[in-house]
């Protein structure tokens, strides 16, 4: 078994054209099959969803998907994390060595 196979909830939107909300309606109504790796990463088998693709029992729904404001923020602290809190130890320390 190769994870080539197995691809994620967003590569699927991308190759079915729609927002990553629908792929996880797709799953729930069973339409898809969802398979949990190491029961955290839930991914999709490539072959299930070209399938779903070529038969037509999805609709592509062009256009941007838009993203509100606090998915952005949570998507920022979430990929960015590790760079804030660096900096917040960073900065503790030169306060604290400047003081002493």
């Amino acid at each position: 078994m190769t994870f080539d196979q197995y691809i994620s909830v967003r590569e699927t939107a991308q190759i079915l054209g729609i927002p990553e909300k629908k792929v996880m309606d797709l799953i729930e109504e069973d339409q898809l099959h969802g398979y949990r790796i190491a029961d955290q990463f839930l991914r999709l088998k490539k072959s299930e969803v070209m399938i779903l693709k070529h038969t037509g029992q999805v609709v592509s729904e062009q256009g941007p998907v838009l993203y509100s404001s606090g998915e952005r923020i949570r998507d920022f602290f979430y990929f960015n994390d590790f760079y804030i809190f660096s900096l917040i130890a960073m900065g503790v320390l030169l306060y604290w060595i400047s003081r002493g």
